[in-house]
């Protein structure tokens, strides 16, 4: 029985999450293990309306500030060697990962 890995890998910086795909891509590639995905998920975007600071008398004036929450799913067969290398991959620090065990 093959066990999988589930890593799900989210980040504000689209760019340093793509870079720890591409590092976990060629670990996998490099031991020829089954890989399904990056699975791009929905990217979450959260909007905060803030009010200007008025200046006389006037209508009310709003800024709207957004922040995009990008997603990806790996889904690898489960080998320990596999595992071990890519736990010891560099993540920048906006980078977070999960890996669960099915």
């Amino acid at each position: 029985m093959v066990h999988k890995a589930e890593i799900r890998l989210w980040s504000t910086n689209i760019s340093s999450l793509n870079y720890v795909v591409d590092q976990i891509r060629s670990i996998i590639k490099k031991t020829g293990v089954r890989m399904s995905g990056p699975i791009p998920l929905p990217t979450k975007r959260l909007v905060v309306p803030t009010l200007r600071l008025p200046h006389g008398e006037g209508s009310k004036k709003w800024d709207k500030w957004e922040l995009r929450i990008h997603k990806r799913l790996i889904i690898v067969d489960a080998d320990e060697r596999v595992m071990r290398q890519i736990m010891r991959v560099r993540v920048p620090e906006d980078v977070y990962i999960e890996i669960k065990l099915k």
